[in-house]
């Protein structure tokens, strides 16, 4: 999905006309630039998620630019990452776990868990997220990621990712940001542009 496919313009109608709050958080933010890559197979979305998974971006950008160099600059296919040794891999900076994580990844794309592009776009979120949290290593946060900014999804909300959380405490002024499940009931309202949500939450001035 491209950007000029992306009714932007509707989504931020909706969410400004929720409350002042909202319209005010749109204005002091401007147009969504929500841009998901929409060349991504989910294979790869996965792999360079969980390779970026609990470091800095420098850190996961160093880690990274060592493992596609074990495969002359790419990311491999599934087959020649499910073949890589363990060492070699390691030896990118990876945990034993990541390491684990990332080869249970090919092994499904082979085997059809983690679907191709074309597949995946038919599928629905919920359908997506039940099948591939059954991967080792992958929770609900890393599929919704990939639900957001590489199939486009427009109504995803990550109840469980701090940034939306803290964003809304922000938004409307609370003591403390809401638990996950209260999050889930208030974010009903913003359907069907949740992930639009999501996007302007993550930019809540500090």
């Amino acid at each position: 999905m491209t950007t000029e496919h992306i009714p932007f313009a509707e989504a931020t109608q909706w969410l400004s006309n929720i409350d002042s709050d909202w319209h005010r958080l749109i204005q002091q933010v401007g147009v969504c630039t929500l841009q998901p890559t929409s060349y991504t197979e989910p294979y790869e979305a996965l792999v360079r998620a969980v390779a970026y998974q609990q470091l800095s971006t420098k850190a996961g950008d160093a880690i990274f630019a060592k493992f596609k160099s074990l495969f002359d600059g790419n990311i491999p296919n599934p087959t020649t990452l499910a073949e890589a040794t363990f060492d070699d891999l390691r030896a990118c900076g990876f945990s034993g776990r990541k390491v684990e994580t990332l080869q249970g990844i090919a092994q499904a794309a082979l085997s059809g868990i983690v679907p191709a592009r074309t597949l995946a776009d038919e599928m629905s979120n919920e359908a997506l997220i039940e099948q591939l949290v059954t991967l080792k290593g992958i929770g609900q946060w890393t599929v919704e990621m990939m639900l957001i900014f590489t199939l486009g999804r427009l109504d995803v909300l990550p109840v469980d990712d701090l940034g939306v959380r803290e964003g809304y405490k922000r938004l409307k002024s609370l003591p403390e940001a809401p638990k996950p499940k209260v999050l889930a009931e208030i974010g009903s309202a913003w359907r069907p542009y949740r992930t639009v949500a999501s996007w302007y939450l993550w930019r809540v001035p500090k």
